[in-house]
């Protein structure tokens, strides 16, 4: 061990690696940038709609609700009532559900070891779809308003967990298992969400259709302050298992050489994606493609340490969806389409420009 006097110079290996510096700096920027950002995006979504609010307005009504008087109030008779009970919850729930998604699409690449890997891999997504569709058609009311939402939830939660039970052998689980039993139990879902729309009436199809499709729509204070904590709860377990994703990267026997203990961490992942994919989705619906192509966009440009990569597609991942929800309310007068489609839309042809990337690099992700 070196004895460092204090007329005598660092030693070597105490000191900084040259390039930590300008690492960290970058990371502290982008950060930044995309706080910043996503700042400006909300507060102008906040305002944008049939009732248009200008910026300083909407900020204006931010600082005054705080106790700060600073800044105009909305001129307009209804302006801050419109912001406080119909735009400000829906921004945050688009905050939510973005950073979810985000978060627990980053999570599952590091996981999986493949930037092609998404939530729905491992079920949750379709087993919300089919418990929502199944408390619709067969008129479920033991939560009142709630109901489809709490189904969504416990069917995602149960279908993870069921999928990760049936992949296990000799008390562990391949990925590869995994994977061919998600898509297994998947495809039994969407068997059984179109049995449960053949099954429906005219209005259930046309309340299932919607709900696969994602909206916005309707979201209220009191279900962001059900989903604010699942989120929050997942986004700090995964935030805290990023240096064991770093670890796992560079292989499960090495990762178990360096003290990771790989299944545990594996459960405890694949249960964290589940929990927050079932709380993105419960209250407003399935939204494609955010988990798959925020985290890569956001490894392109910060590369694929989970310390910055996480924080980081979860303020991408926010970003993202207000923005594009602010397309779906604002893209054809006096309609609001549906979010899931808008994502689609993009996610898609990334998707098939990744894939492509993906074999011409031989499946390397670094």
């Amino acid at each position: 061990m070196a004895i460092v006097s204090p007329t005598s110079p660092t030693p070597v290996s105490a000191r900084p690696a040259p390039t930590d510096a300008p690492r960290r700096a970058r990371a502290t920027a982008l950060l930044a940038l995309l706080a910043g950002a996503l700042l400006v995006s909300a507060l102008a979504a906040a305002g944008s709609g049939q009732l248009a609010v200008p910026l300083p307005e909407v900020a204006g009504s931010v600082f005054h609700r705080v106790g700060l008087d600073i800044g105009p109030l909305p001129a307009h008779p209804r302006g801050d009532v419109t912001l406080w009970t119909i735009r400000f919850p829906r921004v945050v729930m688009a905050m939510l559900v973005g950073a979810a998604l985000a978060v627990a699409g980053a999570v599952m690449q590091g996981v999986f070891g493949n930037p092609l890997a998404e939530p729905s891999i491992v079920g949750v997504s379709s087993g919300a779809a089919v418990a929502a569709a199944s408390s619709i058609v067969f008129g479920l009311t033991f939560a009142g308003t709630w109901t489809i939402a709490v189904c969504a939830f416990v069917g995602g939660l149960v279908t993870t967990l069921a999928v990760y039970g049936l992949s296990r052998a000799d008390g562990r689980t391949e990925v590869v298992t995994l994977v061919l039993t998600g898509i297994a139990v998947n495809a039994v879902a969407a068997a059984g969400l179109g049995m449960l729309m053949f099954l429906g009436d005219t209005q259930a199809r046309e309340q299932i259709v919607f709900w696969q499709l994602g909206s916005l729509n309707g979201s209220r204070w009191q279900y962001v302050g059900v989903v604010a904590p699942l989120v929050a709860v997942g986004i700090v377990a995964s935030l805290l298992s990023a240096r064991s994703l770093d670890l796992l990267a560079l292989g499960e026997r090495q990762a178990r050489h360096l003290g990771v203990h790989v299944e545990r961490l594996r459960i405890l992942l694949v249960v964290v994606v589940a929990l927050l994919t079932a709380a993105a989705v419960s209250f407003c619906g399935i939204v494609a493609f955010v988990g798959l192509v925020v985290p890569h966009l956001v490894r392109m440009v910060t590369g694929p340490g989970h310390r910055i990569l996480l924080p980081a597609s979860m303020l991408a991942g926010a970003l993202v969806l207000v923005i594009a929800d602010l397309g779906a309310r604002t893209l054809v007068a006096y309609a609001d389409l549906p979010i899931g489609m808008l994502t689609s839309l993009v996610g898609g042809p990334f998707f098939f420009w990744l894939l492509r990337r993906t074999r011409r690099t031989a499946g390397g992700w670094s």
